[in-house]
């Protein structure tokens, strides 16, 4: 199993990103996803995450300007930012909470995709 993020990159302050992620491997389902930063000299933080139901939660520091919204049947998650701040920049991760198959059986557990780095220039 693994995650894949992408979509980073080098925007202005005011321009729209969106990142993507995608889960691959045998998986037999994904409960929550969710998007991570980690900005220069901080600890991660929590940006936004989905339930397998569509319920979401949003730090407030991206409330009504980030969406974040999930694809069940591409395994995906995605993550548009709007209205980009210079204090957005930072190195974005996926994660999911997921059940795959293993040699013996099934197991659950939390997988974290490579980061992208997001840059907002002001």
């Amino acid at each position: 199993v693994q995650l894949q993020a992408s979509g980073g990159g080098l925007v202005q302050a005011g321009e729209s990103l969106r990142l993507s992620c995608v889960a691959s491997g045998k998986i037999i389902s994904i409960n929550g996803m969710g998007w991570y930063r980690q900005a220069p000299g901080k600890q991660r933080e929590l940006v936004a995450t989905i339930t397998s139901g569509g319920s979401t939660n949003y730090a407030d520091s991206v409330k009504g300007r980030f969406t974040i919204s999930r694809d069940n049947a591409k395994n995906m998650v995605y993550l548009q930012m709007n209205s980009l701040k210079p204090e957005d920049t930072a190195v974005y991760s996926c994660n999911a909470n997921l059940q795959y198959y293993t040699s013996t059986g099934y197991a659950n557990s939390d997988y974290w995709g490579q980061g992208t780095l997001v840059t907002v220039s002001s």
